[in-house]
């Protein structure tokens, strides 16, 4: 079985790799680990301790999966990055200013991360008094009407 690859490890590092075919290889088997782990997350009775920690597995198998894409852009083959951000759209959403850690499945409703999609967004900022004033001019006051001196409209 050694001889045909079977029993072969990944390599920790994708930047030791240096066989295209073997990357795209690699590539393909934390996709299918991170299918099997989607769908393991989907379940609500697996316990908030054993989502998040799948949770965290997807996000660091996404992570490999970014250093095997490039590792296969720098050898060469095709650029993932270019298309892959959108594939994970519909699973996960990324919750802003935490560096691209997605949320799936049930980990979406765990306490605390439900109040990060569902913070409000700020008010917008209100108007301070030198920015109301500059929309008042002699128009606003009528001290350019059209009309003629001393006549009055009815």
């Amino acid at each position: 079985e050694a001889e045909t690859g079977k029993n072969e490890r990944r390599p920790y590092l994708a930047s030791e790799c240096k066989d295209l075919q073997k990357c795209e290889k690699w590539r393909l088997e934390i996709i299918r680990e991170i299918s099997k782990k989607v769908a393991q997350i989907q379940n609500a009775g697996l316990g908030e301790f054993r989502i998040r920690d799948l949770n965290d597995e997807i996000n660091k198998l996404l992570r490999e999966k970014r250093h095997w894409e490039n590792q296969i852009s720098d050898l060469g083959g095709p650029h993932y990055r270019r298309y892959g951000p959108k594939m994970f759209d519909a699973e996960g959403r990324e919750v802003p200013g935490n560096r691209g850690y997605k949320y799936f499945g049930a980990a979406k409703d765990l306490p605390g991360v439900r109040e990060l999609f569902e913070q409000e967004p700020p008010p917008p900022p209100k108007k301070t008094r030198a920015e109301l004033m500059k929309d008042i001019d002699a128009d606003y006051y009528g001290y350019r009407d059209r009309r003629p001196c001393g006549k009055h409209f009815n």
